[in-house]
């Protein structure tokens, strides 16, 4: 047995489908007039002009606002779907930056199994005891930079490159964005859970561009912070005012220990060829 609501859509789709139709015929013939007026701006201006002279829309006092918020929405819409792209490409970039660091972990592993065992340490000299212990000075305030030209500190990590830093802090499996605060400031960031104290919370090394910064939960398990730089030609020491400090002069120089094991590494990829290395960062 037919239901009524059957014939309903049964005529209802033609309907549809002619609406559409027209709505693209109306379109083609705006766009060869937007064409024709040499702009939107003289194209809106004569589409208001006949407004006022063929119908009664500037009668209504409320006529103006009306236009203004059509054009507002129109607006909006726009910078949503810049901000979208640019979600977008973070994330992309964010997931090749993932490639590359899990091929360079693989490298890594292969070259420490395959490196020979340490030579048998001989005695240090005063000297020597000397310069360690200035270096365990140094290493509470200035370290080591981690293969992202970041650190690896107790309750974050973060990289960077000239224009951005991205920071990556643990969080307990499965936790929802909406359990997360991450307030970020032109010159300051606090990043947590709610009812907990901050995970983070200083002034930023540098100020950044609030609007071109984002976050976002990885996995259930990680939130993500993007910060783009207000300078973007130059290298931060710390994310945060008084946390350590990389140290910029070792960014992107081997240790001696990793000038040994380049042969090595190379001979790895030579008798890999399945794995891809095209993104790893091989010191």
């Amino acid at each position: 047995m037919a239901i009524i609501s059957d014939f309903q859509d049964d005529e209802a789709a033609p309907r549809q489908q002619a609406a559409a139709a027209g709505g693209a015929e109306v379109e083609e013939a705006l766009a060869a007039l937007l064409e024709r007026c040499g702009g939107a701006l003289p194209f809106l201006q004569a589409a208001i002009g006949v407004a006022h002279r063929r119908s009664g829309l500037f009668r209504d006092p409320s006529a103006v606002s009306k236009v203004t918020a059509m054009a507002s929405a129109a607006r909006a819409q726009v910078e949503a779907e810049e901000r979208a792209a640019r979600e977008a490409k973070r994330m992309a970039e964010e997931a090749e930056r993932k490639k590359a660091a899990e091929a360079e972990k693989a490298a890594k592993a292969a070259a420490a199994a395959a490196a020979p065992p340490a030579a048998e340490q001989k005695p240090e000299s005063s000297s020597g005891k000397d310069s360690m212990e200035v270096d365990k000075k140094e290493e509470g305030n200035v370290r080591q930079p981690n293969a992202g030209n970041g650190l690896d500190l107790e309750k974050y990590s973060w990289t960077q490159q000239l224009p951005e830093v991205n920071i990556s802090v643990p969080v307990p499996e499965g936790t929802k964005s909406r359990f997360v605060v991450c307030d970020i400031k032109k010159n300051h960031l606090k990043v947590g859970l709610k009812g907990q104290p901050p995970i983070i919370d200083g002034e930023l090394y540098k100020p950044v561009k609030v609007d071109d910064s984002f976050w976002s939960i990885e996995d259930g398990k990680s939130l993500n912070i993007l910060l783009t730089k207000h300078n973007q030609m130059e290298w931060w020491k710390s994310v945060i005012k008084g946390d350590p400090e990389v140290d910029t002069q070792k960014m992107g120089l081997p240790t001696s220990d990793e000038m040994q094991k380049q042969e090595i590494l190379k001979k790895f990829m030579a008798e890999h060829p399945e794995m891809d290395f095209s993104g790893a960062k091989i010191a």
